[in-house]
């Protein structure tokens, strides 16, 4: 998260570019192509549409960018927290079972993975009662998890509000339309309406795009978090079997 600043400058920077860079001063040559071009059949780039949004394509390209980074950021953490060494488990145990604590704490610090640190936990817990290392261990597991899910609740709430600042722009572009068409009175042209029109459509389709990546990404992200938690319970049972062996014997 330490990188969000850097894209909410580069968020803005990209949009006074935009709307102020372009706007040179015409030369002759300049309105001779724009009078050829006229007469030609006309095409409307994207970033020619996103620009006739308004002002308020610079929150959802602020929103878009956090969304992106996030979930890029978040994707990379989850993806190194889920590899687990499939040996990692029976290596632990062996270790119990022989008495060398150490070499099981030194293998849990090697592998630095949340699992890993939830079995370190425990180990350190060890002579205690049994269910105080499992509290132990599941407090350190509350605590893993909420260090993945950081972040997540931004993406839900882009999720969520992009669409609501789209049709916010709806709103705002028909009041505009209908304000031009009251002002023309009985010469009522459709160029009148066409600014008002497009704020009212770019920024609903932004703000509908925006959202539905955002919350795509975040159901895959929860998902994989939800996966991972199954297989975290898992290997803290059989930690938890693990102990109880010797006292069986």
């Amino acid at each position: 998260m330490k990188y969000l600043k850097y894209l909410i400058v580069l968020a803005v920077a990209i949009t006074v570019f935009a709307f102020h860079g372009f706007a040179q001063p015409e030369t002759a040559a300049t309105t001779d192509a724009i009078n050829n071009a006229a007469s030609a059949q006309t095409s409307l780039s994207i970033w020619d549409l996103a620009l006739k949004g308004g002002w308020l394509m610079i929150p959802l390209l602020l929103l878009s960018l956090i969304s992106i980074y996030i979930f890029a950021e978040r994707w990379w953490v989850i993806q190194k927290a889920t590899k687990m060494d499939p040996h990692f488990m029976g290596q632990i145990k062996d270790c119990i079972r022989q008495g060398q604590i150490d070499t099981a704490k030194t293998l849990c610090q090697h592998a630095n993975t949340p699992l890993a640190h939830l079995i370190e936990k425990g180990i350190s817990h060890l002579g205690r009662p049994l269910a105080d290392i499992r509290e132990a261990v599941e407090n350190t597991g509350g605590l893993e998890i909420a260090n993945l899910e950081r972040g997540l609740p931004m993406l839900a709430t882009t999720a969520g509000g992009a669409p609501m600042i789209g049709f916010l722009g709806t709103v705002i572009g028909m009041v505009q339309a209908f304000y031009n068409m009251s002002q023309a009175g009985s010469n009522v042209d459709i160029t009148l309406l066409s600014g008002g029109i497009y704020t009212a459509m770019v920024t609903t389709v932004a703000g509908l795009v925006v959202g539905i990546l955002a919350y795509f990404g975040y159901n895959y992200l929860t998902t994989r978090i939800k996966n991972f938690v199954n297989k975290l319970e898992a290997n803290t049972i059989y930690f938890m079997d693990v102990l109880n062996e010797p006292a069986k014997k």
